[in-house]
């Protein structure tokens, strides 16, 4: 062998000794989340999120550079991101999967995981099964009953004995509807008619009617954020339900942070029930919102719940990290059993036998706050569990 070789030869070895150690100092996160079509705020709201952690914590944690790498299913897409997940497993040697805005993609992909035995952290996706569909899920986002059942629990208290639902018609809208009745009509309360209106291009104005004719105390609703929330709560104001006594009641997606500027003044008034709120006053949140702003394009707008959630993955992931060893997939999940800290929410924690938050509730109203459309908390149960998730068993 010549001296030329040799050396070519060596340093060929050092690359892949130097390449090895690399690899093995680097944290891959495969972020599935939807980042175009109707849904595209989910995906950006997360990552923009994670980018805040990150930004405010640093990109290493116990020695590992966080590297994230994003695939976009495009909206409802669940053999999409099954493949996705198969390819960032295979492929991208990806240690944990997370993201998820919508439950049907986080639902085809709970198999993946649990074959490939890679934990997954659910950003947003907030059907109640999810986490028990695999061993390596968990969640740290909410459950649609986590925060329907204060809700009805809210109306009782302050008078409201008549409701009319109307939700989307997908497993959310459903855990929506299923808990609100449940835990209204526990309470002596009365559900005088029910709607489930299409996930994909629905028209309200034949809900919003059907609910004026009704003409009950309120209408409870949940709608996924963004469009549809600005639609329903335009047509219910420009239908008059509002000055027919009719009040209009929801789970906070239908003000979401993100859009509550452009639905504008009709939502003032508005009382939901939910986990985040950008107005919520905390050192913790205030922390979230500098950084966030710090580490994200202006074009992203104003944080929300799924932005908070996307933090709070980040979060999670970190202490995998720090705890799991040499990132482990059951020493990971054994870490994250039981784990608590101070989100830009409050205080949380993942529950150790369902995998899942717990967290404080907050009743909001939406008002000006500085200038500003706020969705400001005047209310709270602390310590929420997901009140779903026996009957999703």
């Amino acid at each position: 062998m010549t001296k030329r070789s040799l050396r070519a030869l060596t340093m060929g070895a050092l690359l892949a000794l130097a390449f090895g150690a690399a690899a093995q100092n680097t944290v891959k996160v495969g972020v599935i989340a939807e980042f175009s079509g109707p849904f595209a705020a989910y995906g950006q709201q997360i990552e923009a999120g994670m980018k805040a952690y990150m930004k405010q914590h640093g990109d290493t944690v116990a020695g590992k550079k966080i590297e994230l790498i994003t695939r976009d299913p495009g909206g409802k897409a669940p053999d999409v991101a099954k493949r996705f997940a198969q390819e960032l497993i295979t492929r991208d040697k990806v240690q944990f999967l997370a993201g998820f805005g919508l439950t049907p993609n986080a639902m085809a992909v709970a198999p993946v995981v649990t074959e490939a035995k890679v934990p997954m952290i659910v950003s947003n996706a907030a059907t109640s099964a999810i986490t028990t569909r695999s061993p390596y899920i968990t969640r740290v986002s909410m459950t649609i009953p986590q925060v329907s059942a204060p809700m009805a629990e809210w109306a009782l208290k302050n008078g409201v004995k008549q409701v009319y639902t109307v939700v989307a018609d997908y497993g959310p809208g459903i855990d929506a509807e299923t808990q609100f009745t449940k835990t209204f009509k526990a309470g002596g309360g009365e559900v005088v008619g029910t709607l489930r209106t299409p996930l994909q291009n629905p028209d309200f104005s034949a809900a919003i009617q059907r609910v004026k004719d009704a003409k009950p105390q309120a209408v409870f609703v949940f709608l996924p954020a963004g469009e549809q929330g600005i639609a329903f709560v335009k047509g219910f104001n420009e239908r008059g339900l509002a000055k027919e006594g009719i009040k209009l009641i929801a789970t906070g997606d239908i003000t979401d942070d993100h859009v509550l500027d452009a639905m504008g003044d009709p939502t003032l008034g508005l009382i939901t029930a939910f986990h985040y709120s950008a107005a919520h006053d905390s050192p913790e949140n205030a922390a979230f919102l500098k950084n966030y702003a710090a580490a994200n394009d202006a074009k992203v707008g104003r944080p929300n719940f799924m932005a908070a959630a996307g933090y709070d993955t980040m979060a999670a992931i970190y202490e995998a990290v720090r705890k799991g060893g040499d990132v482990d997939a059951d020493k990971a999940m054994a870490a994250l059993k039981g784990y608590k800290w101070v989100s830009p929410r409050g205080p949380v924690m993942i529950d150790a036998d369902t995998r899942d938050i717990v967290q404080t509730v907050y009743i909001r109203k939406v008002e000006k706050k500085d200038g500003k459309l706020a969705n400001v908390e005047f209310d709270k149960v602390e310590n929420v569990k997901d009140p779903g998730k026996d009957a999703a068993k």
